[in-house]
């Protein structure tokens, strides 16, 4: 990955959609319980990954090894809901899948999400290659205007 030396922030117009998506493994004596959850994820970022008419813009996988969460940027709600309702995309069996193993499991493993529609968003990355929201969207210099998180802050969506 290229480095970008200076100073730099997101550049995005539109709606944009955070989602954090996550499991729990609470006992740990029980993978029969948590592996198929935790399996369950890499098909579906795959899934997204090749798929860019998804609106998933990008994503990034850590927390483990007792929590593994996902965080994903969306170009909407609706392409979010989308997918996960969408009966021939890998999440809905998934989540039928983890329902009827939690019935017979209560508490081996947890799963939780939050989404998140962002109106505005402030960021900058130094000495960094494109990371979080900038990997996501794109990436412009910090200009003399921008040069303070709430010069950024203010001027999200004004021409720069």
């Amino acid at each position: 990955m290229i480095v970008n030396p200076g100073r730099m922030t997101h550049d995005h117009d539109g709606e944009l959609v955070v989602f954090l998506v996550g499991m729990r493994i609470n006992r740990w004596s029980r993978p029969d319980l948590w592996w198929p959850t935790l399996t369950a994820m890499p098909p579906m970022m795959r899934e997204l990954a090749g798929d860019p008419a998804s609106g998933m813009l990008a994503q990034r996988l850590f927390g483990f090894p007792r929590s593994p969460t996902v965080l994903q940027y969306w170009t909407s709600v609706e392409k979010l809901y989308a997918y996960a309702s969408d009966r021939d995309a890998s999440h809905r069996p998934a989540w039928a899948a983890f329902n009827r193993r939690a019935r017979d499991a209560r508490g081996a493993v947890g799963i939780w999400h939050e989404t998140f529609s962002i109106a505005r968003a402030e960021s900058i990355y130094v000495g960094m290659p494109p990371t979080g929201l900038g990997a996501a969207t794109s990436l412009k210099p910090v200009t003399a205007r921008l040069d303070r998180a709430r010069q950024r802050f203010d001027a999200e969506g004004d021409p720069v």
